[in-house]
C-alpha cells in the first residue's frame, strides 16, 4: 500500500482476499441438494476473486477500478460498499456511502417508478419526508416524467440506469460508488451524469468508478487500480495506469 498518512485516507484496503466456493454439480431441486449435502457428495471448489489486495484512497481523490471481465472489479466495489465481508484482510471506509453498484439494486420491479423512488431512498437511509423534498428533482434529472407511474418491470436498462443514478446522486455523500452505470443509456444523458459527478466531486465526494472505458476513468478519476484475476497489477495516477492497461 502506498505510503500515505492514514489520517488523510477515506478508504484503506489492507491485504484483502475474497474466496467463493464454486459448486460444479447441477441439482434439479432443493430436495436433491439437501440429500447430496447430507451424504457429503456435493463438492465445491474454492475460487479466489481477490488476492492480497492493498491500496488507499485519500480524501478528495477519485478512483477508477479497471480490468477485464472476471478480474475482481465488482467484487472489490461490493467489499467497499459493505455488501460483502472479505475472507481475509481488512477494509476500512470512512464516511457516508451511496452505492450504485448493480442495475436495479434496491428496486421492486412490480412497483412504479414513483414508489421505487421512496423505496430506494429508504434503502439509502433517507426519510420519506426528505425524499418528498427532492422527488421533483429526481424525476426531472432522470427525464422519466411520462413513465413515473409505470411499473419498472417495463423499463429498459437505460431507464433503470437513469432512475438509479438520479436517486443515488440526489445528496452529496462522502463516497459514491458507480459500477458501469455510465455505459448504459444515450450519449447526452451520459454527459449529464458526468456533469453531476464533477459537481459532486467539487463538493468533496470521492467517486469510485468501475469502467471498461479508459477515457471515462481518465476524465473522472485521479487514481486508478488495475486488477487481473484478483491481483493488483498497477495502482497510481489514472493516465499511466490506463495507458499501461490499454497496451497490455
Amino acid at each position: 500500500m502506498e505510503n500515505t498518512d492514514i489520517t488523510d485516507n477515506i478508504i484503506e484496503v489492507e491485504d484483502v482476499s475474497m474466496q467463493f466456493n464454486l459448486y460444479r454439480e447441477k441439482v434439479d431441486n432443493i430436495k436433491e441438494y439437501v440429500i447430496k449435502r447430507l451424504k457429503g457428495g456435493y463438492k465445491s471448489e474454492p475460487f479466489l476473486a481477490l488476492r492480497n489486495v492493498s491500496f488507499a484512497v485519500r480524501k478528495g481523490e477519485s478512483l477508477g477500478i479497471i480490468g477485464s471481465n472476471g478480474s475482481g472489479k465488482s467484487t472489490m466495489l461490493k467489499l467497499l460498499a459493505g455488501v460483502m465481508k472479505p475472507s481475509a484482510g481488512k477494509v476500512t471506509v470512512h464516511g457516508t456511502v451511496a452505492p450504485l453498484i448493480e442495475l436495479g439494486a434496491g428496486f421492486d420491479f412490480e412497483l412504479t417508478a414513483r414508489e421505487n423512488i421512496f423505496l430506494n431512498g429508504a434503502v439509502l437511509g433517507h426519510s420519506r419526508a426528505s425524499m418528498k423534498d427532492v422527488f421533483d428533482e429526481i424525476v426531472e434529472f432522470s427525464e422519466l416524467q411520462e413513465f413515473i407511474d409505470v411499473p419498472i418491470k417495463n423499463f429498459s436498462s437505460g431507464m433503470l440506469s437513469r432512475l438509479g443514478f438520479a436517486i443515488a446522486t440526489i445528496t452529496v455523500p462522502d463516497i459514491l460508488m458507480v459500477d458501469e452505470v455510465l455505459s448504459v443509456g444515450d450519449f447526452k444523458f451520459k454527459e449529464k451524469c458526468e456533469d453531476r459527478l464533477q459537481y459532486m466531486m467539487a463538493r468533496g465526494t470521492n467517486v469510485l468508478l468501475v469502467s471498461h472505458s479508459m477515457k471515462d476513468v481518465v476524465k473522472i478519476c485521479g487514481k486508478a487500480l488495475w486488477l487481473d484475476h484478483g491481483n493488483v497489477v498497477k495502482f497510481g495516477d489514472a493516465r499511466p495506469v490506463c495507458d499501461a492497461y490499454e497496451m497490455s
